[in-house]
């Protein structure tokens, strides 16, 4: 009887041990969920994506360990907020927000689900986070503050002598309006002046840009989702004024604007997902500080070069990444 309560006691502990072992090996292999959100499709965002995912995979996040769930508002706010939501409601382990009204409406569910946002260029100011070395709301990434001064002086040294700078910007949007500011005051310091055009959807882009031609000797186009949308439309206004259009990203002077000095948004997506690693590693969210990412890549586009007669000396264009028109 004792042998029997003996062989007996040996296979439940045997049948236990299983038990945990295939429970164990269960939990490994569980994947990770991680959401991306967009508001709009464009070159500069889809880079960001790629740049983060392809990160991840080589840091060992392939796709044997995360399933990534990206999603696209198509730059509808209410699509926007329902996939935050759908997030949300599926429970993922993190969700990466590209740019700033993406991590708006994910940081403002208030959820539990930690949020990374990649090229928010004011974070605390769009009220995302409280404090960069310290930030709150379950929240932190990158920021890609825009360069204004070093902007305008590469205008000075492509198009010497322009006065009058015409914005086009899209005041529901915080990072364009934060950098709009930031050009005024720039240009306040040094005695030039400006003028504005602004819109509240894409319908109005073109409009808006013709008002300017004949008060401005340029443009300056901040990071704007809504003129990104419809930037074909004024680089076809830019060209046929002879206007030169700076920008703040790759992406709009790919698709025709003039020049910028700008990010790299591969690099920016890949920082962000660094920081990624870090808490999936065991770091708490509030002790992963937001950073600035600085610009380092003078960007000129040879066609609107060509179109408006402007010329390219040798020392910036030896060094600078000059693009095709993506619009042609």
């Amino acid at each position: 009887m004792k042998t029997i309560r003996k062989i007996a006691a040996i296979l439940i502990t045997l049948c236990m041990a299983l038990t945990l072992f295939t429970g164990c090996q269960q939990q490994s292999a569980e994947k990770i969920d991680i959401g991306i959100i967009q508001l709009i499709e464009n070159g500069a965002f889809n880079d960001m994506r790629e740049g983060f995912i392809q990160q991840m995979k080589d840091k060992g996040y392939d796709e044997s360990k995360a399933n990534f769930h990206y999603k696209n508002a198509q730059g509808d706010s209410t699509n926007l907020n329902t996939i935050c939501q759908e997030m949300v409601d599926k429970g993922m382990d993190l969700v990466v927000t590209i740019a700033t009204p993406a991590s708006q409406a994910m940081v403002n569910l208030e959820s539990d689900i930690p949020v990374f946002f990649i090229s928010v260029s004011n974070p605390v100011g769009a009220r995302i986070i409280s404090d960069m070395e310290k930030p709150d709301k379950n929240a932190t990434g990158t920021s890609n503050a825009i360069p204004v001064n070093e902007i305008f002086d590469l205008a000075d040294q492509l198009t010497p002598g322009c006065k009058t700078y015409g914005f086009l910007y899209n005041t529901g949007e915080i990072n364009a309006v934060t950098t709009v500011e930031n050009c005024k005051a720039y240009l306040d310091s040094i005695g030039l002046s400006y003028e504005e055009a602004v819109v509240t959807n894409s319908s109005e882009v073109q409009q808006a840009a013709q008002s300017l031609v004949g008060k401005v000797d340029a443009f300056f186009i901040p990071n704007d989702s809504v003129i990104q949308s419809a930037m074909n439309l004024v680089a076809e206004v830019a060209r046929e004024g002879k206007i030169p259009a700076y920008c703040s990203s790759t992406t709009t002077v790919e698709s025709g604007g003039f020049a910028t000095v700008a990010i790299s948004d591969t690099e920016i997506g890949a920082i962000t997902a660094d920081m990624a690693i870090e808490y999936l590693g065991g770091k708490a969210i509030e002790e992963i500080p937001a950073v600035v990412v600085p610009a380092t890549d003078v960007v000129v586009n040879k066609t609107t070069a060509e179109a408006i007669g402007a010329n390219i000396p040798e020392d910036i264009s030896s060094t600078a990444i000059l693009v095709e028109d993506a619009a042609k």
